[in-house]
């Protein structure tokens, strides 16, 4: 076997190697079975791995960068977020205004407001977000199982609440692109505004204006790290890429809550006893393979790209949590996002990413609540000992 190298340039443990082969036969065997449900599906599992591999070697971390704006007055991260919403923001208009797939789409509503609130506090006490969850568990932290666990159990109570939250305010979804060309146009000069107006705070703040290191290289491409910038351009390529092969953007959440709701299923729970889960084209998901869910199968590949992207640089190692205070916050955290993510029609990847990707008006408010939670979140991450 060809031995791997890590970060460093030396030569990796053996054990590594066997870990990236493994991983390799693993996600070659799942691309292969997943063919009997369509070569899309096996696409779209595939498409799940780069995801992983591209948050993990970039470091993307959506919790991360809105907590080093709020406390260190550092944008980079955000700002290479700015840059990715502009990308896909491209590259869907002709998808979407052509009639080739549907966006993100969602109400502007109160229950989404307060979802979003919820979700900024939990992904910064569940220290990150929904994508965040998967990489870094498929990067060995055994820590994030617990936030991944009450992620599921928080959106599963959310579809059982599902009925009271639809009777607060709320307004048709309402999309940019509905204008053509126009209204694309008017959301390019807003992120561009955006992106402005952070290089100027970056330079103000001192800090780096622009995240372009380290610079890429061959060598960089395959074992890490990749710049955020780079991260959030291929990001913007593989949401496209499944928008184009599912119909729809990148998703997260309803794995999580499908996953639940087969489990409580099994614990003895009748779906009938829920409005939600009682219509047919629900129930009919839920008794389906869960392998025919495009977005179970894309989060599977997110963890395995991850732990790929890990082994490839050397880093793949099971770290156990800090301490039981921060395991109490991942649980509390997990919670949160997952109900607030059911209120607020997604997470940072189905209401944000792909719902701004989409010019949906859902994703902006979503966004602007999200950081509001932020914002309490990070004033009660040192109650479990948590860093900022």
């Amino acid at each position: 076997m060809t031995p791997i190298v890590d970060l460093t340039g030396q030569q990796a443990p053996r054990s590594q190697s066997l870990w990236l082969y493994l991983l390799l036969a693993v996600v070659a065997a799942i691309a292969a079975g997943l063919i009997s449900f369509g070569w899309r599906q096996s696409l779209l599992f595939l498409i799940g791995t780069l995801f992983g591999l591209t948050l993990y070697h970039a470091s993307f971390g959506f919790a991360s960068s809105y907590r080093r704006l709020m406390v260190q007055g550092d944008g980079q991260g955000v700002l290479a977020q700015v840059v990715m919403l502009a990308l896909a923001t491209v590259l869907f208009a002709p998808i979407l205004i052509g009639g080739l797939g549907r966006g993100s789409l969602a109400p502007v509503a109160l229950q989404g407001a307060i979802g979003a609130l919820v979700f900024g506090v939990g992904m910064q006490l569940g220290s990150g977000c929904a994508c965040g969850t998967l990489y870094t568990i498929g990067g060995g932290s055994s820590m994030m199982l617990f936030t991944l666990l009450t992620f599921g159990i928080g959106s599963f109570l959310g579809t059982l609440t599902n009925g009271f939250w639809q009777g607060l305010p709320q307004t048709e979804p309402v999309a940019l692109v509905a204008w053509g060309w126009a209204g694309v146009a008017l959301q390019l000069v807003l992120l561009v505004l955006l992106g402005v107006g952070l290089w100027y705070w970056q330079r103000r703040q001192g800090h780096a204006t622009l995240p372009l290191k380290p610079p890429p290289s061959w060598r960089s491409l395959l074992y890490g790290p990749w710049s955020l910038v780079a991260g959030g351009v291929v990001l913007a390529l593989l949401n496209t890429l499944t928008l184009l092969l599912a119909g729809r953007p990148w998703g997260v959440t309803w794995g999580f809550t499908l996953w639940t709701a087969k489990l409580a299923t099994l614990l003895g729970w009748n779906p009938a006893s829920s409005e939600f889960w009682s219509q047919e084209a629900i129930a009919e998901v839920l008794q389906a393979n869960v392998f025919a869910d495009i977005t179970s199968v894309m989060n599977v590949g997110i963890v395995l790209g991850a732990a790929i992207a890990a082994a490839i640089a050397g880093q793949l190692t099971v770290r156990q949590p800090p301490s039981r205070l921060a395991v109490l916050a991942a649980l509390i955290g997990g919670l949160m996002m997952g109900y607030g993510a059911w209120l607020a029609f997604g997470c940072n990847v189905g209401a944000y990413f792909s719902g701004i990707a989409s010019t949906s008006l859902h994703g902006w408010l979503w966004i602007v609540f999200a950081l509001l939670g932020t914002l309490l979140g990070v004033r009660l991450r040192p109650l479990f000992r948590l860093s900022n």
